[in-house]
């Protein structure tokens, strides 16, 4: 080996131990950064240590004044006891499903002069976030359904199984608690909470809680520990959230 080589060596073998230090300096700051991102993600506890779960605004205010109930379940749940579609409320002789696309759909073509049937419209999508060119007809309806924001299945299991007979039927109807939506977004939906499904169009997801939240004060429904803990997540990503008004 070559005098100039040993020397090369030797050079890097002075500067090692410093080398090390700076190296396990840098390691130290990529965990701690690392733990800081991820740790919130698996630790509900850490989470709310590190303030994840902090949010202001009428819907979080709204969210913590909610009944906490954990021992929930569908036992007796009956989609018909809901009876959706079966009010006119505004007596314009069409049901809740033609309000609403009337109400969501932009471009509305109406099946005839003085009809409230749609027939045709456009849906800028909350769910997905796509446009849709709605057309009625039996290969091409289902594309866009009306949801219900607060699912009946959860209506039921946080206090709608105590109800009678015609305040189902209002929950059921309630405009405020009804969107028009892509149909394969509502059907992956199915009756499921803010703590196992929110809409893939993450610009969306503060409204859709805030809609929840409203929808189940106005009806003095319940939430789970997990549901309350996902909405203030969502509610954590935009601080002075609003329930949007019932109109």
């Amino acid at each position: 080996m070559s005098r100039r080589s040993t020397h090369f060596r030797r050079g890097i073998n002075a500067s090692n131990p410093l080398e090390r230090i700076l190296i396990l300096l840098v390691i130290a700051a990529i965990i701690g950064v690392t733990a800081g991102l991820l740790l919130p993600q698996v630790s509900p506890t850490a989470a709310t240590v590190t303030g994840r779960y902090t949010a202001t605004g009428s819907a979080a205010d709204t969210l913590n004044a909610l009944t906490v109930d954990d021992n929930q379940n569908p036992d007796g749940y009956d989609r018909d006891a809901f009876g959706f579609r079966e009010t006119d409320t505004d007596g314009n002789g069409c049901d809740v499903r033609e309000d609403v696309l009337a109400r969501d759909l932009t471009d509305v073509v109406y099946k005839h002069a003085g009809s409230c049937q749609v027939s045709s419209g456009t849906l800028a999508d909350p769910y997905t976030g796509q446009t849709i060119h709605f057309v009625r007809g039996r290969n091409t309806s289902a594309k866009v359904q009306i949801d219900h924001v607060v699912a009946l299945e959860n209506a039921w299991q946080s206090g709608a199984r105590d109800w009678d007979s015609a305040q189902r039927l209002q929950f059921g109807n309630d405009p405020y608690n009804l969107l028009a939506v892509d149909g394969p977004a509502n059907q992956e939906k199915g009756s499921a909470s803010a703590a196992y499904w929110l809409p893939t169009n993450a610009a969306y997801r503060c409204d859709y809680v805030a809609r929840q939240i409203g929808v189940k004060d106005k009806y003095h429904l319940s939430v789970t520990s997990q549901e309350k803990t996902a909405m203030l997540a969502v509610l954590h990503n935009c601080p002075g959230q609003a329930v949007p008004a019932d109109q």
